[in-house]
């Protein structure tokens, strides 16, 4: 039985009493259906994205051990499929992947939401929308092209969604 996994975890931080759940399994499946691997959700395949919703201390601590930067963010993501084998994933010897994970920081992404004039749910929405492209290899900081092209993915996944522009002109 083929299937997309969002597996969604409180693990810190004081998120609004959401459904959040629900609200990630709708962002990582808007964010998918924009690329051209929207066929994953459907595919052969059990495959898994991880949510974890925690705290600016344990995002900060992410962030240093693993990009060098000793400060809080909004979302890290932790891909763990390398982008050229993800047309590949039909091939997989279980029949399960973990495309990766998506953590997000409540304080950051609470002050954040707020200086937007968006809602945490919307904003959290749009950052799981942004880390799911992290894992399918789509990255903003390789110049200009490329954030361009990751940009409107996430402006239609977000059109998708009901959410605010993301990068209003």
């Amino acid at each position: 039985m083929p299937m997309l996994l969002v597996e969604t975890d409180i693990a810190g931080g004081d998120w609004p009493a959401l459904e959040w759940a629900a609200l990630a399994d709708a962002a990582v499946r808007a964010a998918l259906a924009e690329t051209p691997h929207g066929h994953v959700a459907d595919g052969p395949l059990v495959v898994e994205v991880s949510i974890r919703l925690s705290d600016d201390a344990e995002v900060q601590a992410l962030n240093r051990d693993y990009r060098g930067k000793d400060k809080p963010t909004n979302v890290l993501s932790f891909p763990m499929v390398q982008p050229d084998l993800l047309d590949g994933l039909a091939n997989s010897d279980d029949g399960e992947v973990l495309l990766g994970d998506i953590v997000l920081a409540a304080q950051t992404c609470m002050r954040e939401a707020a200086e937007k004039g968006w809602t945490p749910r919307e904003y959290a929405q749009h950052l799981i929308v942004h880390g799911l492209l992290h894992l399918l290899g789509y990255d903003h900081e390789l110049g200009d092209t490329q954030a361009t092209a990751m940009e409107a993915l996430e402006s239609a996944a977000c059109r998708a969604l009901g959410l605010p522009e993301p990068y209003p002109g």
